[in-house]
Formats: C-alpha cells, structure tokens, sequence
C-alpha cells in the first residue's frame, strides 16, 4: 500500500465573530491562496429563485461603497494575481492567488464585500442578461448539458439537488435587485463563513491578520439555518431520453440515488468511492475491461461516486457506445458486468491497486495549495471536520473487500435508478 498521504500542519481558529479560520502552511514558494467559503449554495435558493445563489455570485464584483466596480479584480492583477469564483449545491467560494505580501490586502477587500456590496438595478439588470446568456451558451444549446439536466432532476424529484446551479430560464428571467439583496443579507455573514489560507503563511501571523479584517465584521448572531426538503424513496426505474441533430456521439449513462460523505453510514463513504474506481476508473477497469476491450461495445466507459454534498448524492455509471451498438444493449451489458462483479467478488490485486491510486490522488492534492485549500473549504462547508480531511486516506486503506460488496448490493442491486440516453436525431443504429 502507499503510505498516508502527508498531513501538513492545519492551524484552526473561531474569531469572536464566529467567522472560521484555516491556515494550511506550505513554505515552497512565496505565494498564497486566499480562500473564502459561505455554507450555501444552489441547493439553498428559495423556492421559484433559482439560480440566486450564482447570480449574487457575479454580482459580488460590482462594487461596494468603499471600493468601486473592478477595484479589486484591477488591484490582482496588477500584482499578477489570479482571482474567481464558483457555485456549487452546497457552497460558495471565493479565491485569489498572490505574493504572500498582498495577502493583508485581498483580507481587507473580501472582507469589505461580505457586508458592503451596493447594487443598483442599472447593474443588475445587465449581469442578470450576462447570466442568461451563460445559460444558453453552456445548458440550453448543449445536448449533453440539457440530458445531465434532465436526468438530474428525474433523480431528485423532490430535493433542490434537482434544480440546476444556474437555475431555469423563465426564473432566472424574473430575479431583481431585492432578490439579491435579502439572499446576500441572510447567508453573507461571517459565522456562515470559512476563511482558507494555504500557502506561505504563518498561523498566527494570519490569524492577527484575520482579526484585523474580517474580525472587524459584526456578527449576526446565529447562522443561518439550511431548510431543505428530503428526497422521498423511489420505486420507479425511469428513462430520460435526449434527441438532437448535434449529437455525433451516442451516450448512455445510468444514475443511483446514494448517500454523500455526510448522509453515509460509518465506512459507506469510502466504501462507495472505492466501488467507483474499481467499476469504472480508468484503463483498469471492470466496466473498461469488459466494455471497450473485450465485448467491445463501447468505446469509453467510467464510473463515479460524487460523495461530495450535504445530503443525498449519486452514483454514476456511463459508456459511450462503438459504432452499430444501442445503448439498451450497453444497459444490458452494465448490468451483466455488476452482476458478474458481485458473483466473482473482488479481486484483491485491484482491490489494492484501487485504494493506492485514490490514496495517490490524496497525496497529489495535498502536494498543491489550490487544492488542498479546497479540500478543506469545501469538507469544512459540508460540515465535515479538519479530522474528516486528516483520516480520509487511513478510512480508505481501511475498506476491504466485503465492504465493497456490501455497498454494492445496497445501493445499486435491483435499485431504482435513472438511465439516461443521448441520441442524434436520427433512428438509433440496431
């Protein structure tokens, strides 16, 4: 086996604020990330808003009254910075790469914007436009895009996890100023929020600086609390089916409802990303090595354990089909391949090899600041814990083979699933 990925020296801290702070030294190069994540996402737009969480998300560089639209996008990149953000179901983020020298300041501008933002309807209106567009460039005239979303909300029915992250036109259409406004005010506080720092940073150096900043912004009391409707159980095997002449590339893909990092029993977690990885990650693979290289069928095969989320999450099986082969033959075939799986058991070599690789990937992640800041962030805005992050490699040398199975047979055996189809135009091959 390999060993533990190497756990860098985390410092934690609460300010008086409640606001958390993570510094995650990394003395290589005079450089930091500078990370801050808010506890909601997609998966927390109210009911016919969707897509406020995003759109706030583009609307945080318009300006607050202290620092003009631009001033601090300007300010990174003339130190040769790099700067963005993103949206996710369950968190938001905000990151800048500096020269550790400049780290006080991007403190300072982000924390300026976490309670100072000032909108005008003459901003919001245009970047509610530029948000519409991203949405027809990336969703509405990309098939693979509309079949992702339409299976997604098959799989959740009745759980925002259904709604897209940059939520439906005819509601995106309808979002204003105060929209923004009151979803800004309710989760942009600092006891919603973690502040990462990885790089070349001292823990208490940052920490002052943290105190100096952020620790100026008042606290509101208690956090926000993320009301969310839980996805009732299902009996139904359900078939999403996308036809359009832009596809060139038949796809099949085919959805289990399964528990996240958070929702998992104790080791069902790990359990199912090692199941992932040995069903469908990479060359190796029982779905490749069936699939794509001996029944030739398909030619690309994988399959995916998205434990990352609050809630419930999924489990992901895809192919793509060689030419002259339906994908209700590629349905088949996936399950003749798990059935084979859970007959034959689990072979102990790639057992072994599955477990060393995502361990490897864990020791890659740490080897970089970017990412290791957000490893933490996004564990930390899940509810996770910095002991989560530190035993994650040790909890999956620890699965073993049964434990696999077990999985396995609970949640993708004879379970309601959504299978997805993408199909060109045309009459499917035979």
């Amino acid at each position: 086996m390999t060993a533990h990925a190497p756990v860098p020296q985390v410092a934690h801290f609460t300010l008086k604020n409640g606001l958390e702070v993570v510094v995650i030294p990394d003395h290589r190069a005079p450089v930091v990330t500078h990370m801050v994540w808010y506890r909601n996402g997609a998966a927390d737009d109210p009911p016919g808003k969707s897509g406020i969480a995003h759109f706030l998300e583009h609307l945080m560089f318009k300006g607050t009254a202290a620092h003009p639209k631009g001033e601090f996008s300007e300010y990174v990149a003339s130190i040769g910075g790099q700067e963005n953000a993103f949206t996710g179901p369950d968190f938001t983020a905000y990151f800048q790469q500096v020269a550790k020298e400049h780290l006080k300041t991007c403190m300072a501008f982000e924390a300026d914007r976490m309670t100072g933002l000032v909108l005008t309807d003459d901003v919001v209106a245009p970047e509610r436009d530029v948000v519409l567009e991203e949405r027809r460039m990336h969703c509405d005239t990309d098939p693979g895009a509309q079949l992702g979303e339409a299976v997604q909300a098959t799989l959740f029915t009745h759980h925002p996890y259904g709604v897209p992250i940059i939520g439906w036109s005819h509601e995106i259409e309808g979002l204003g100023r105060e929209d923004a406004l009151a979803y800004y005010q309710r989760f942009y506080t600092p006891e919603n929020a973690i502040l990462v720092v990885a790089g070349d940073a001292d823990p208490a150096e940052t920490l002052a600086l943290a105190e100096e900043t952020y620790g100026k912004v008042a606290s509101r009391g208690e956090p926000p609390r993320r009301v969310r409707p839980l996805e009732p159980p299902s009996v139904a095997d359900r078939l999403v089916t996308v036809r359009d002449e832009k596809v060139q590339q038949p796809n099949w893909q085919r959805h289990y409802l399964v528990p996240s990092c958070r929702t998992a029993a104790e080791g069902e977690s790990e359990a199912l990303d090692v199941l992932g990885h040995l069903l469908g990650g990479g060359q190796t693979s029982l779905l490749y090595r069936d699939l794509v290289m001996e029944q030739k069928l398909a030619v690309s095969s994988w399959a995916y354990y998205h434990g990352t989320a609050l809630d419930q999450s999924r489990f992901i099986a895809n192919a793509s089909p060689a030419p002259g082969v339906s994908l209700e033959a590629l349905d088949k075939a996936f399950d003749r391949v798990l059935a084979k799986f859970l007959v034959e058991g689990v072979d102990e070599s790639a057992l072994e090899r599955a477990k060393t690789r995502l361990v490897a990937d864990a020791i890659y992640a740490r080897d970089s600041q970017s990412d290791l800041a957000r490893w933490y962030g996004s564990s930390l805005a899940l509810g996770q814990t910095i002991r989560d992050v530190e035993d994650w490699s040790s909890k999956i040398e620890a699965v073993d083979a049964e434990a696999v199975l077990a999985v396995a047979r609970k949640w993708l055996v004879g379970k309601p699933a959504v299978t997805g189809h993408l199909l060109p135009l045309e009459a499917e091959a035979a």
